[in-house]
């Protein structure tokens, strides 16, 4: 029985040294007038990332990824639906959207005729958004969630990223824009808060240097959905501009799990013992 106690307590020991060894996300966030006020952070994420790799099909390992969204063409453009596998399939940089809405729009340019910041949808929005990188923003259709789900770039392989981060515009009201970061097998790994920022720009972006595998991350993006008529008190109608992530990696060596740390803590312990 005291061997039993000692084992277990010994086992605890490892599990929550194990649990301290692990890196805590690093959050990156910003809010203001303009792009040049969110710029710093924004360049502080994509550092902490590494550099940028060609829009390519295959993984790079290391580096990072980026979408601004401006060099979609006016064919996939509003008032088009963007297919949401344009990032894998036309452009190869391992993202597909998924939502429960109707699908996805990315504004115009002003040489399509199409009025843009989405003014298409509401002619109040082109002055309401401002873009980041001009000219171009997006936003899901009929819902404020987008998935994003992670493959090796130009290809069917699921693959995780170690971190994410987003540009929002004109984000109102706090603790309404969101990321919601999920590993391979579907647990959550946090919920990061947009900042405010009512009629400029905010950001944030996380990552991940404790092993973590980012299968998916949820955008919530304000909490009511672009429409004609969106001005009841307390609506928050945001989109999006550059995504901005981590390398996609095959998903090959899942994440130790909680149990198995402690089993091979267990395991080792009773070596010792039974050697000792």
């Amino acid at each position: 029985m005291k061997l039993m106690r000692r084992i277990w307590t010994a086992g605890i020991v490892f599990l929550v040294f194990c649990k301290v060894l692990e890196a805590k996300p690093i959050t990156f966030s910003a809010s203001g007038a303009n792009p040049a006020s969110i710029l710093g952070t924004v360049d502080a994420f994509r550092a902490a990332l590494g550099s940028l790799n060609p829009n390519v099909a295959g993984s790079f390992g290391t580096g990072r990824r980026e979408i601004n969204w401006d060099g979609v063409p006016d064919a996939f453009s509003s008032p088009n639906a963007f297919p949401p596998n344009f990032f894998n399939v036309n452009s190869p940089r391992g993202v597909v959207f998924s939502t429960p809405g109707t699908g996805f729009q990315v504004s115009a340019n002003a040489a399509s005729g199409v009025p843009v910041r989405f003014g298409n949808i509401n002619p109040t929005y082109t002055n309401t958004f401002q873009a980041f990188s001009e000219p171009r923003l997006f936003t899901a259709i009929g819902s404020t969630i987008t998935d994003v789900n992670f493959f090796v770039p130009g290809s069917t392989i699921a693959s995780f990223t170690s971190g994410f981060g987003a540009v929002f515009t004109d984000v109102d009201n706090a603790n309404t824009t969101s990321l919601a970061f999920f590993d391979l097998q579907g647990d959550s790994l946090g919920t990061f808060f947009a900042p405010v920022a009512s009629g400029g720009l905010s950001f944030i972006g996380v990552s991940f240097n404790g092993n973590e595998q980012v299968g998916r991350v949820r955008i919530t993006s304000g909490n009511a959905i672009l429409g004609p008529n969106d001005a009841p008190p307390g609506t928050d109608v945001v989109v999006m501009d550059d995504f901005i992530y981590a390398e996609p990696a095959p998903a090959n060596v899942p994440e130790p799990s909680t149990w198995a740390l402690l089993a091979t803590g267990l395991l080792l312990i009773l070596l010792v013992r039974f050697r000792g």
